[in-house]
């Protein structure tokens, strides 16, 4: 069973390996550095007097797929959809003089994925904003945290602005997307290569 196991995965790689779009991660554009620790990456840019980060982890960042059948007349060997990779994004605003970091959670609606024609909609929200003091990891459940779902349409408004004037708009959103498909892409491959050695592992 394991040897079987092996040359399934031996070929599952290379097929994996064809249809990679990316060798190396796609870049995105703004000047914003990027680090990688494993699933889980950050996009840094600094501006006069503010550093910008954009952390995302690409763990459970595909949307489950809504055609799971067949269709009829479709041969199974056809083209299968591209897998999509959406991350929630957590975009933090750290001014130089300020103690507090502003931190502002953002998702992809799942219905809003491929809505073309709609010229003005934004294809990230916004889900949550808090502060949060600079340079502490753990987040403080005792910080007030606003919710956008009640939130006044005009203040919203404004919160997307600041995120644009700072670089974080649907350009840098859909750069985003490309980055996180490439980055899953890569980290499965690597996860299948993993698993190949240990099933050959005597």
């Amino acid at each position: 069973g394991d040897k079987a196991f092996a040359q399934f995965l031996t070929d599952e790689i290379q097929e994996e390996k064809k249809i990679q779009k990316h060798k190396s991660l796609p870049k995105v554009s703004g000047g914003w550095e990027l680090e990688v620790h494993g699933t889980e990456a950050r996009l840094v840019r600094k501006i006069a007097g503010e550093k910008i980060t954009v952390t995302f982890n690409i763990n459970n960042s595909i949307p489950p797929s809504a055609e799971d059948d067949t269709q009829e007349g479709q041969k199974p060997d056809e083209q299968e959809p591209e897998l999509t990779s959406t991350p929630n994004f957590v975009v933090e605003v750290i001014k130089d003089d300020t103690k507090q970091t502003l931190v502002l959670d953002c998702h992809y609606p799942e219905d809003e994925i491929g809505q073309e024609g709609e010229e003005e909609s934004d294809i990230f929200t916004i889900r949550e904003v808090s502060f949060q003091p600079t340079g502490e990891s753990d987040w403080k459940d005792t910080n007030y945290t606003l919710n956008t779902d009640s939130l006044d349409w005009a203040l919203y408004d404004h919160l997307m602005d600041f995120l644009a004037d700072r670089g974080v708009d649907n350009t840098f959103a859909d750069e985003l997307i490309e980055l996180s498909t490439a980055l899953e892409h890569q980290e499965y491959i690597k996860f299948l290569e993993d698993l190949k050695s240990f099933v050959k592992c005597q």
